[in-house]
């Protein structure tokens, strides 16, 4: 019986946050491990189905860096990085194409509604969702000089409206994050930055990052359950957030200047992370408010 009643206490502390977030649109970015972790996987599925059901809108925007680079080792083409980016050619855009798009969104396409929910694939190309334009790094050595990294994108303007056509009949856009050029070439986008212009564009009430670590840490190694904005941008500046959790801040910063409510760095390794994130009072991760 204690079993059970723990149960409906669980129940009935997410039901001020099903009520307060019913209608409101989450974009999640699902990657690392939770992506290739098959257990991991699968409850993620099961949390975006849930959220379905009870009234909130998911948009789920996904990676595929570890996939893309095993389908390049096979076919014995070398990966090659400048500052985290992988230096895309045209015979590694094809790669990405194919399995961003071609595997790795068909899969949790199908995961989804083997599971009950109603999920749809997409491209940044499809719809034109995704207008991009080709990314050149600054030279560190010479800040008069680009750096050409080949079919990378910047992201020019986001137009939601297949987004919003599917969310009238309620299924649940799966995003492979490839954007289109004005001349019709095709780049390959970071998925975190896709997954914050896109929840700008639709005004979402959160923007959610799963991630292979617990969150944002300070300099005690100490994790923030909550930052505001000017808090981490000085956490950034003073180098208490470092590394590849910098351009996940710098990303959620972004999305919060633009109109979302609320930003957050999960664990992904975490089965059930993005549940507990959001319909539990502690949460699990960081956070990210405005001032």
């Amino acid at each position: 019986m204690q079993k059970a009643i723990t149960k409906a206490n669980t129940l009935m502390e997410a039901l001020p946050y099903i009520r307060t977030f019913h209608n409101k649109t989450f974009v999640i970015k699902f990657g690392g491990n939770a992506m290739i972790d098959s257990s991991l996987s699968h409850s993620f599925a099961l949390d975006v189905i849930l959220l379905s059901y009870v009234g909130i809108r998911p948009v789920i925007v996904h990676g595929g860096g570890p996939q893309i680079g095993e389908l390049m080792e096979r076919l014995g083409k070398e990966s090659e990085f400048i500052n985290g980016l992988r230096v895309t050619d045209q015979e590694t855009i094809d790669i990405v194409e194919m399995v961003l798009v071609g595997k790795i969104n068909k899969e949790i396409v199908s995961h989804i509604n083997a599971n009950g929910g109603k999920a749809v694939g997409l491209s940044g190309k499809d719809g034109g969702l995704i207008t991009a334009e080709k990314l050149y790094l600054n030279d560190k050595n010479d800040a008069s000089k680009k750096i050409d990294i080949g079919m990378v994108g910047e992201i020019r303007s986001i137009n939601p409206r297949v987004i919003n056509t599917l969310d009238t009949h309620q299924f649940i856009p799966i995003i492979a994050p490839l954007g289109a050029g004005e001349d019709g070439e095709t780049f390959n986008i970071n998925a975190d930055t896709a997954a914050g212009e896109i929840a700008a564009a639709l005004n979402a009430e959160k923007l959610i990052l799963l991630t292979d670590v617990e969150g944002v840490k300070n300099s005690r190694d100490k994790l923030c359950s909550t930052l505001t904005e000017p808090a981490a941008e000085q956490m950034i500046d003073t180098g208490e957030i470092s590394g590849g959790m910098i351009p996940k801040v710098n990303c959620c910063c972004k999305a919060l200047q633009n109109g979302v409510s609320k930003a957050h760095i999960i664990d992904g390794r975490i089965e059930h992370a993005v549940l507990l994130e959001i319909f539990t009072d502690g949460g699990i991760g960081t956070q990210i408010v405005h001032e």
